[in-house]
């Protein structure tokens, strides 16, 4: 493919090198590319950062005087020849023992907030999403992503004068993104076709570059399409259930479709969230398609390939389609993986034989996947209540949902300045492999080098935020008056910036408002706070959060102390991340599933102050930041909220502002900068990106490659096998049942006895063992019992007194070694 095709005009033959470098989203996290772009066009680049906007649209005239620019030039070149020696270098991923024989990992997310330049993200989500795709290029793992082109993405956000938020939805015109039209074999424009009821629906396909990882992305806007099926990729998270539910299908049906057009195979397909859940279908159709199998052998073979990340904290939070609805959309889908409608529905139901119940996208994204995991350790405990409907006697503690705790990509969200004392202490490729000696090299760097840094980012913040409310109070057509000038770079300065829902508390620290005025106005170590955040233009409750916030921040008392800026977008959330000395955080436990945005600040040096939820939970202790909470749920009781406000008050005032403020002779917060230097040290690698890839790749993508491949290997003949051992113990499980269980003492240990009717279960299917509770922090236990002679039934175990008999069950459960997969096995038997 030919990208200067696409350009408007031609550019200089010296410049042709811009080309690639505006498509690829890597210059987004650069430095020294963003330094290029800004002397193409200040003031575009500083608006939008939007490489590809700026080629499109700069003079002709900049262009040949640039082309003739030999140091311009030189740094380019440089720039290509450091990208190309990048990509050309041994990876992390090439290194790793197992890593040749996987193919690819598609990654399916509904949102991906790769970059500012492509706006086709909400919030945490996506850019979690477009975090992972940057790690993955970083190591090297071979990731694909698949998305959509929303034709205008998410509301962007404006206040009116009495602090009302606005949603406007101007249009992404693909000519300026930094996307291109995927071709096919023969030159024309990529196309895959799914079924809606009563129509085709025609897909256009695009390609986004994020370093190493293509990210495909699907749009509906074709012109052979009915009109109203060419707005169905119009708005994220928008329209009703009807348009969502059709989202879906084009993101997880179309999403496979186009892969397969493309030729790429895929050993492992990473479900980012229950929307994405209907690749598991049409993945499996495929495969049947291919291999000749039932619908259900090639679920089953395909299904060990499927990882599911959930990243909701309620169960209400999950996508589910009322049933006549689901019924309407999904019967010709069925019919093509040869099984009823509702044989198809009950993939989504947590009782399969109600017709009524709705369906649950995560439901079918369990049932369909492999491996589960949750976002957080915390989000895991949480993850398993929530799906405790799916696995019936099966204890809390065992639901087969995992986790990998989120990271941000580092080299993101790191200033210029941060970026510049990490590589002096830790080298320029520190996240591009393992990272665990960074730790020991960072905490060598001196109190006066990260206390410099923290005030020169500070001041970064400041100059930023003036220039936005600047922009901001031209767009409502008023001005600051004789007000004062907002903020102060040596001033305490606070950041808060999130999606503004009741459960995230966003005004806690509003909750005492007069408390809050003498904070920020204290004569000798006052506050400053930055704030921002968007609410769903459908939820009421969110928007009366942000209009009393920004009605707040315009007290005459407190002018210049707080300021909300408009559109909370990356770009503002770099900037603020960035600069902040302290980041609070304030959801409700535990409906905070991992979060993000405290992470982004660690690289930086801004510390935490934050309710123990999500990752926090993990992350806090008294020498990195500070917490409220008392790491219990208390649901949503306005005492404890209050109690909380007090106590984020309290730590405010007598530990915040004391530890910032108290200079020794040099003039640096001792205290201060301790903290800075063991959150720095210990957490930034902990809660990177790096980490988190590798962990997926190590315990998830690699052995989910690898079954899948045993299984679907000879057209799924060890799938097929499976499925057969797997229907035949199904069919013999119920005939299981404890004929009777004994126990008696023997010295300092329990003896158990136990007499089995096996039925038609063969012996070396199950693993009969004893089972007790975790207590005191313990694991719980699990303690094979052995039998007597061969399939007498007779089981017995010998256990240390230390633990009353009582304490112990007897249970039956499937052998380890049958070939199953945690998600796929059979509910345990238990001694009545």
């Amino acid at each position: 493919m030919n990208p200067s095709r696409y350009l408007a005009r031609p550019v200089p033959a010296p410049l042709e090198g811009l080309i690639s470098l505006a498509l690829d989203l890597r210059s987004t996290w650069n430095d020294g590319a963003g330094a290029l772009w800004n002397d193409l066009d200040p003031e575009l680049w500083r608006a939008l950062g939007n490489p590809w906007l700026i080629l499109e649209t700069v003079s002709q005239r900049r262009l040949e005087e640039l082309a003739g620019d030999h140091r311009f030039l030189t740094r380019l070149g440089h720039h290509l020849e450091e990208r190309e020696a990048q990509l050309r270098r041994p990876s992390w991923w090439s290194k790793l023992p197992g890593a040749a024989h996987t193919k690819r990992i598609a990654f399916f997310s509904m949102e991906f907030g790769a970059s500012e330049a492509l706006p086709i993200y909400s919030g945490g989500l996506g850019l979690l999403a477009g975090d992972y795709l940057k790690a993955a290029s970083d190591l090297g793992v071979p990731v694909v992503g698949v998305g959509l082109l929303y034709q205008v993405g998410y509301f962007r956000q404006a206040l009116d004068r009495q602090g009302n938020q606005l949603a406007f939805y101007p249009y992404n015109d693909p000519t300026m993104l930094p996307v291109l039209p995927l071709r096919d074999a023969r030159g024309e424009w990529q196309h895959v076709t799914v079924d809606l009821p009563g129509r085709p629906l025609r897909l256009r396909a695009w390609q986004a570059q994020v370093g190493r990882v293509p990210l495909y992305l699907l749009d509906s806007n074709d012109p052979l399409n009915r009109p109203g099926d060419r707005g169905l990729t119009g708005e994220l998270y928008g329209g009703g259930q009807e348009m969502r539910l059709e989202q879906e299908l084009v993101l997880g049906i179309g999403g496979w479709r186009l892969l397969s057009a493309l030729g790429i195979e895929c050993d492992v397909c990473h479900l980012n969230e229950g929307h994405t859940a209907f690749v598991v279908l049409e993945r499996a159709r495929s495969f049947m398609e291919h291999a000749g199998r039932s619908f259900a052998v090639a679920l089953r073979c395909t299904r060990a390939g499927n990882l599911f990340t959930t990243h909701t904290a309620v169960s209400a939070g999950f996508d589910r389609f009322p049933a006549d609805l689901a019924e309407q959309y999904l019967g010709d889908c069925a019919a093509q993986l040869g099984i009823t409608t509702q044989e198809l529905l009950a993939l989504g139901r947590a009782d399969p034989a109600d017709r009524g119940e709705p369906f649950n996208m995560a439901y079918l994204a369990l049932r369909g996947s492999g491996r589960a995991n949750a976002v957080s350790r915390l989000h895991q405990a949480v993850s398993r209540r929530i799906f405790e409907p799916l696995f019936p006697r099966v204890p809390e503690g065992e639901i087969p949902v995992g986790h990998v705790t989120n990271g941000v990509h580092v080299p993101s969200w790191n200033s210029s300045a941060a970026d510049s004392v990490w590589s002096k202490a830790c080298g320029v490729d520190r996240w591009m492999g393992e990272l665990e000696a960074m730790e020991a090299s960072f905490r060598r760097l001196p109190d006066e080098v990260l206390w410099r840094l923290r005030c020169e980012n500070r001041r970064g913040l400041v100059e930023s935020v003036r220039f936005r409310l600047e922009r901001q109070q031209s767009a409502r057509r008023s001005s600051s008056g004789e007000s004062p000038r907002p903020l102060d770079p040596d001033v305490l300065t606070v950041g808060f910036a999130r999606r503004f829902a009741l459960y995230k508390r966003p005004n806690l620290l509003l909750n005492d408002p007069s408390r809050l005025t003498r904070l920020l106005t204290h004569p000798r170590e006052p506050l400053q706070l930055v704030l921002a955040g968007k609410a769903h233009p459908q939820d009421e409750g969110g928007k009366w959060l942000v209009h009393e916030w920004s009605t707040y921040a315009q007290r005459p008392e407190i002018l210049g102390r707080v300021v909300f800026l408009e559109d909370y977008d990356m770009a503002l959330a770099a900037e603020l991340v960035k600069g902040v000395d302290l980041w609070i955080n304030t959801p409700r436990r535990p409906w905070e599933a991992s979060g993000t945005s405290g992470m982004k600040v660690l690289v930086n040096g801004g510390l935490n102050l934050s309710e123990i939820d999500g990752w926090w939970a993990e992350a806090f202790s008294p020498d990195v930041g500070w917490a409220i909470g008392d790491g219990r749920e208390h649901g949503e009781d306005p005492s404890w909220d209050a109690a909380e406000a007090r106590r984020l008050y309290e730590l405010l005032e007598g530990e915040v502002r004391p530890a910032f403020y108290d200079r020794d002779s040099t003039g640096i917060p001792s205290r201060w900068v301790a903290r800075m230097r063991e959150s720095m040290a210990r957490l930034t690698p902990l809660f990177s990106a790096n980490r988190m890839v590798r962990e997926y790749a190590v315990q998830y993508h690699l052995p989910a490659g690898e079954e899948c491949r045993a299984r679907s290997a000879n057209r799924g003949a060890g799938g097929e096998k499976l499925e057969e051992r797997i229907a035949s113990l199904s069919r013999s499980w119920g005939e299981l049942r404890f004929v009777s269980a004994r126990s008696k003492r023997e010295g300092d240990a329990h003896l158990f006895e136990v007499q089995l009717h096996l039925g038609g279960v063969d012996p070396e299917d199950i693993r009969v063992e004893l089972f007790a509770e975790a207590r005191n922090g313990e694991a719980l236990l699990r303690l094979p019992m052995t039998e007597t002679e061969a399939r007498s039934g007779s089981y017995t175990a010998r256990v240390r007194s230390d633990r009353p008999a009582d304490d112990y069950t007897a249970r039956v459960v499937v052998s380890g070694d049958r070939g199953m997969l945690p998600l796929e096995s059979l509910p345990p038997v238990w001694q009545r």
